[in-house]
Formats: C-alpha cells, sequence, structure tokens
C-alpha cells in the first residue's frame, strides 16, 4: 500500500483551459485497461521538457527532443503504457515515428507538432496497429476534465494514481496548475522510469518555457529515488495554454513571476513525492535533509549514498535502528575533506550523533521509536558550511523483489 497517499477525487482537479485529454483502451500489452491517452492542446500554447539523462534512451525521448527542437508549436502529446519502446533501435523510432503521423492524419496538423511518450516493458516492438487503432476512441473522449483519467491511465506498476491541482492569482485572474505523473520503480534523479505532465492556462512567454521546466524538475523529480535506476523514458513536460486573462510572464523575478513558479513548484513537488510514496513495495516515506555544506552538490551526494544504500534502506523497513549505517554512508559519499568529527546526525526530533560520535544522551528506543514511523526525516549536519538540500526516497521491503522478479509475467 502506499505511504499516506490516496487516488485523487476528479472534482478536486481543475481543468485547463486550452488542454483537453482523452483515453481509450488499446491492448497495448493487456487487454481492458486504460492505457493510451492523447493530449490536444489548442493553437498557441507554450511548451518544453526534460528528458532521462541516460545515454540508452528510448526512441520516444530521442522524437520528444527532435521535435521540440524544431519550434513548430506542439499542438497534441501521445502516451501509452506496456510497452517503453526502448532498447528497439532504429525500428523503435520508426514505430513512434508512425504513430505521430496517424495522430496527425487525424488532427490535420504536422507530425512534428506531437510529442509521444511510452512507458511499460523495455526490448519489445511497439505495437502500432494497437495504437493507431486506439486513436478514435482517444479522440472521441478528449475533454477538459479527463485529468483523473489520464493519471489512471498512464500507470504502470503504480498502485494508485497521481494528480494535484493548485490556483494563484495573477493580474486579478484565476489561474489553475494541473498535473499527473506515473512511477513507482526504476526511479532516480536525472530523471526516473516516471512521465509527468503539468498544464497551466496562465500567459508564460515560449522563451521562459525551458529554463521553467528544467527548475521545476530540478526542485521535484530529480529529488526523489527508490532504487538508484536511472531510467530510459523519463520525461516531465509543462504546458502554458496561455488562456488566463492576465498579462504575459515575461520574467520569473516579478511579483506574478515568483507567485505562479511557486505554485507550479508546489504541485510538482507533490506528484514527485508521490511517486516515492507509491515506490514498489515501499513501507515508508523518508526525507533526507543534510545541512552545513559547502556546496548543494556536496549535499546531495550525501543525501544520495543514504538514500541508495540497501543497508539504511532495509534497517529502515526492519525498524532498526542501526545508524551506524547512516553514518557509514555519509563517509563514502565523495567528499574527500570530510571532517567525522563535525557531523552531526538527527532522526526527528531525537539528536543520535554528535562531533562524530554517539549523543550520550541517545537511547536506542528513541531511535526506535522514530523508526517504527511511516514518515520519517533524517538530518545530517555537516558542519562545513550554509548550504542545505533534500532528497525524498523510501525503504526497500522484500515485495520490491517480488513486483520487480514478477514483472514481465
Amino acid at each position: 500500500m502506499p505511504v499516506h497517499l490516496s487516488a485523487p477525487n476528479p472534482a478536486d482537479l481543475f481543468p485547463v483551459a486550452g488542454v483537453r485529454l482523452g483515453i481509450a483502451e488499446a491492448g497495448v500489452r493487456k487487454a481492458n485497461r486504460k492505457d493510451l491517452t492523447v493530449v490536444l492542446l489548442d493553437e498557441g500554447a507554450s511548451v518544453s521538457g526534460v528528458f532521462t539523462q541516460n545515454r540508452f534512451c528510448a526512441a520516444p525521448v530521442q522524437i520528444c527532443r527532435d521535435h521540440l527542437g524544431l519550434g513548430l508549436g506542439i499542438r497534441a502529446m501521445l502516451i501509452n503504457t506496456g510497452n517503453a519502446n526502448a532498447g528497439t533501435g532504429d525500428d523503435g523510432l520508426m514505430r513512434a515515428r508512425s504513430t505521430c503521423i496517424a495522430l496527425a492524419r487525424h488532427l490535420n496538423i504536422a507530425p512534428e507538432q506531437i510529442l509521444p511518450f511510452s512507458t511499460g516493458v523495455i526490448m519489445e516492438p511497439l505495437p502500432t496497429d494497437r495504437i493507431e487503432a486506439g486513436l478514435t476512441a482517444a479522440l472521441a473522449d478528449a475533454q477538459e476534465n479527463h485529468w483523473a483519467r489520464a493519471a489512471e491511465a498512464i500507470m504502470t506498476t503504480d498502485t494508485v494514481p497521481k494528480a494535484f491541482s493548485a490556483q494563484v492569482q495573477l493580474g486579478g485572474a484565476t489561474v489553475s496548475i494541473t498535473g499527473i505523473s506515473k512511477g513507482a520503480g526504476m526511479i532516480r534523479p536525472n530523471m526516473a522510469t516516471m512521465l509527468g505532465f503539468m498544464a497551466t492556462d496562465a500567459n508564460i512567454d515560449q522563451a521562459l518555457m525551458a529554463q521553467l521546466a528544467k527548475d521545476l524538475a530540478d526542485a521535484s523529480f530529480n529529488r526523489v529515488t527508490i532504487d538508484g535506476d536511472t531510467s530510459t523514458n523519463d520525461s516531465f513536460v509543462v504546458i502554458a495554454s496561455n488562456k488566463a486573462a492576465h498579462a504575459p510572464i515575461t520574467s520569473f523575478d516579478s511579483e506574478d513571476g515568483r507567485a505562479l513558479k511557486a505554485a507550479m513548484l508546489s504541485v510538482a513537488q507533490k506528484l514527485a513525492q508521490a511517486i516515492v510514496r507509491d515506490g514498489e513495495g515501499a513501507t515508508k516515506f523518508i526525507t533526507i535533509r543534510v545541512e552545513g555544506g559547502q556546496t548543494g552538490e556536496e549535499c546531495r551526494k550525501v543525501a544520495y549514498a543514504i538514500a541508495h544504500s540497501p543497508l539504511v534502506k532495509t534497517a529502515f523497513f526492519a525498524s532498526d535502528p542501526n545508524l551506524g549505517r547512516i553514518l557509514a554512508a555519509v563517509g563514502y559519499a565523495g567528499i574527500d575533506d570530510l571532517d567525522q568529527t563535525l557531523i552531526d546526525l538527527y532522526l526527528d526530533d531525537v539528536h543520535v550523533a554528535v562531533k562524530g560520535g554517539r549523543n550520550p544522551a541517545y537511547r536506542e528506543e528513541d531511535g526506535q521509536r522514530v523508526m517504527k514511523q511511516s514518515e520519517i526525516t533524517v538530518r545530517v549536519v555537516l558542519g562545513r558550511g550554509a548550504v542545505a538540500d533534500t532528497v525524498w526516497t523510501c525503504d526497500l521491503s522484500h515485495d520490491y523483489v517480488t513486483i520487480n522478479a514478477d514483472y514481465r509475467s
């Protein structure tokens, strides 16, 4: 079961003017499940995205990068689950392009105005015939209020759909923001086996979109990890339909720009954290905050060393306060001049280690009390500077192995 995460109430998700979503059952891998989504954008929308840093990236990732680079204006997105179309070579590229061509014919637009996305099993041919056959039903289903249905349709090993909304006042106008994401395993920043889509009706200059997508991802999806595996298909796309009745945002240094970015980041972080809460086999949601660093990079090194340690993660699953495992991870994080005599460690309100050694006041029953919680904060103070950073992760349970051993069956 996910950690303090439930399926979204469709009534809580705000429609975004200029964005319609349609869902169909195409039988991409399994029958009788929602597995095909089209997202239709009115002309004039601003769009950008960030994608996996895995050099073995999937065919749709390559095509998305190409299509965004052409600057023709994105008018639609096509998303399938059940098949990642990764590790498929030239044939995979041809199949992804053919689905773009098929949708373009329906919409009377250029194929290059479509972004394709796939998630699922790697190294299997994309069943383009099923996807193309499902387009008619998906298009007929397209409505502005289908965000919850789309969140369900992009799931793979997720146990619940993930969707959040927010509204903000800009120049007297109410601006809506809604996003969906999927992911539960092969999750590691840069990015993960995750798809994230966020739309707003705000007016945002296209020239700002690339940096906006990067900034949002860096503070949300690039701060989560479940198992340390960077996927082949990670994609996070940000859409501004430019329909809201306020002056265009030309800088995020303005009052309206800051307010909009903060609201969008709040949604992005909820979407990212939902992936960790629904991590394969997860029973605990863990915040790892590293303070007192000289740079953000060294804080993240330490945070990820803790978050990726199988020994640490299994200790959390067992509620075992074997906290030397955390200190060991700090030590091998890769900070060559780290002074262990300056390090403090906390579990929530419990001060575990002082100046690199066990706090004389620490009692193991206090550590175990925290370890038994479903939400835990690990705080490491390096004593090197004033910089801090945060990563979100989960524990590692027996079910993680079971889920991944059985995934293709």
